[in-house]
């Protein structure tokens, strides 16, 4: 029994210095989330991708990294684009960029690893959308690409067709900026954030420090599982990231912790039916492959930096934090739990009331 209750307290301990650590920077993150919401609709942006062109494929992938979606999030926005006009391989493209990281996750990261991680994460993220959509165009090259009767526009503030004069006073422009980051988004991933927290907090508890390092080894097979691991969690990135931080502190490579983080929110049993069923069967196998084979060259390129320059990411793992003063971080969290619990709860009403009507 005693050590049922001490194995516990480990958990406990471990996820809340995980979700410390990272509060402050999330908070930071969403606020960036929000902004880029307003000020970067994406349904304005399938007009200018629609050919089948690297450029439309660059365009797609570059506005993909920043963009706050999850894994959830990004399939109506992809699909809303290839509706305005997006060809199949931008589609692909910012299908793959747009989960893989975000300005949250990017924050997360910073947090919990060290720059050059952060760094390469949406470097990674940006050449596997890259290779993806350009992959999709060289084998439907002599496809021609179908017509897409464009959509009307929707308005990112209030939600309503956008007219000729529509617009909005600066303070509205604020009030939705706080209103998408801190409760909507914040609430579409909130649920997948908790259950990565905690999954972290128990893989720093069960498995021992250097046991991958021990029984499987830092190599290609440690990436093959991590490969195998990732692919059909629906998960978001933000999610993935303390997980993958853990991994690391308990002998996980680098680079298969980025296979993890690049595989996981991109790859799901639901973005796959979506590809297969709206944008094609061999688009869906492209899909997948590009990402498999892509994340796991990235991976061991990572490891190859980090062995070049002789670096250990796990010696570098939350130093970023330790800056804040332990009870600011302490209040950002508490700020934090009570935002997510708003946003799913807001959520949950949502549904409600859509099962009612």
């Amino acid at each position: 029994m005693e050590e049922i209750v001490t194995f516990l307290h480990k958990v406990v301990m471990d996820t809340a210095e995980i979700f410390n650590s990272m509060s402050p920077f999330l908070l930071l993150g969403l606020f960036f989330a929000g902004i880029i919401h307003v000020y970067v609709p994406t349904n304005k942006i399938g007009k200018s991708i629609g050919k089948k062109t690297t450029s439309s494929v660059t365009k797609a992938a570059l506005w993909g990294i920043p963009l706050p979606l999850c894994s959830c999030g990004v399939i109506p926005a992809a699909l809303s684009l290839r509706k305005h006009g997006a060809s199949k391989g931008a589609t692909l493209s910012f299908l793959v960029s747009t989960p893989e990281t975000g300005v949250d996750s990017i924050a997360i990261t910073y947090s919990l690893l060290d720059p050059l991680f952060t760094i390469f994460r949406p470097v990674a993220a940006f050449v596997t959308a890259m290779t993806c959509g350009i992959a999709e165009n060289f084998f439907s090259r002599k496809e021609k690409e179908e017509e897409i009767k464009v959509t009307e526009d929707v308005c990112r503030i209030c939600n309503e067709n956008e007219k000729p004069g529509h617009s909005h006073s600066p303070l509205r422009k604020i009030w939705r900026i706080f209103e998408y980051g801190y409760i909507e988004f914040l609430g579409d991933i909130g649920k997948w954030l908790f259950i990565g927290i905690i999954a972290a907090g128990m893989i720093t508890a069960i498995i021992p420090e250097g046991f991958f390092t021990r029984f499987i080894g830092q190599g290609f097979l440690e990436m093959i599982i991590m490969l195998i691991a990732g692919i059909p969690l629906y998960i978001c990135a933000s999610a993935t990231t303390p997980i993958a931080a853990s991994l690391i502190v308990v002998g996980v490579s680098p680079g298969a912790a980025l296979v993890f983080l690049l595989s996981g929110p991109a790859t799901n049993l639901a973005t796959l039916t979506v590809v297969w069923k709206y944008i094609g069967k061999k688009s869906a196998v492209i899909y997948l492959l590009s990402i498999a084979v892509t994340s796991l060259l990235m991976g061991l390129a990572l490891n190859f930096i980090y062995s070049y320059f002789d670096m250990h990411v796990v010696t570098q793992l939350g130093k970023h934090a330790e800056c804040i003063p332990h009870s600011f971080r302490v209040v950002c969290s508490i700020i934090l739990c009570a935002l997510i619990v708003i946003g799913i709860g807001r959520g949950y009403v949502k549904k409600e009331d859509a099962h009612e009507h």
